[in-house]
């Protein structure tokens, strides 16, 4: 006969079942993790790593190397399941959301984009009313103006047939101060957007808690 175990009440993976939205991080991560100590594991996941920001920019072998308790398999288990949480947390779903003000932008990208650990310029597709088609994440990398090829920014925009465009890119370091290449970088996107009859509606530098509009600070924008 093949038994089952049944965990008791105050088990993570019992909790979990219950209510996860009202089991700590611990708990959620202990459910994860699995086996006899996996409360233990949990708190030292967090102890060392300090966060799950943390966490899911660690690699896999650093995991299993770090913590003991926790081989390959279970260390790509809690990756995934964070990546998971992080697109769930990003994902358009329809009605896709309306552009009105620089703000809506950065209510949509920022979580993401200040969770990066270095600079990756994304491009907002927008339609007629100014709702978002795609987002198309395009370079990864310091970029300036002799790195970034404007046409790749608008390249997508004309394949989808969007009406207008906004750029984002974000800085690690969370100081979002426009550079002069960022400016210029600007310029020649918005008249390239001129020439391609698709506006370039703003550009936005975004840092972990902070954004800033450079359409707003009329930089680059005539």
């Amino acid at each position: 006969m093949k038994l089952h175990y049944l965990p008791p009440q105050d088990h993570p993976v019992h909790r979990v079942a219950e209510a996860p939205a009202a089991c700590n991080t611990t708990e959620l991560l202990a459910a994860l993790v699995g086996g006899p100590r996996q409360i233990e594991i949990a708190e030292e996941l967090l102890r060392q790593f300090g966060s799950l920001r943390a966490i899911v920019h660690t690699s896999i072998e650093e995991i299993a190397g770090t913590i003991r308790g926790i081989g390959m398999q279970t260390a790509a288990r809690l990756i995934s399941a964070l990546e998971l949480g992080k697109r769930l947390a990003t994902e358009i779903e329809a009605p896709k959301p309306g552009i009105h003000c620089p703000k809506d932008i950065a209510d949509l990208v920022q979580y993401e984009m200040g969770m990066l650990e270095q600079e990756e310029l994304w491009v907002l597709l927008l339609n007629t009313r100014n709702r978002v088609i795609d987002i198309h994440k395009l370079y990864r990398g310091t970029k300036n103006q002799s790195t970034v090829l404007v046409g790749e920014i608008f390249r997508q925009a004309v394949r989808r047939n969007a009406a207008a465009v906004v750029v984002c890119h974000n800085h690690p370091s969370n100081i979002v101060d426009p550079s002069p290449e960022d400016i210029a970088l600007t310029r020649a996107i918005v008249e390239a957007g001129k020439l391609l009859d698709i506006q370039a509606l703003d550009h936005l530098i975004l840092g972990r808690t902070r954004w800033v509009s450079l359409k707003e600070r009329k930089l680059g924008f005539s």
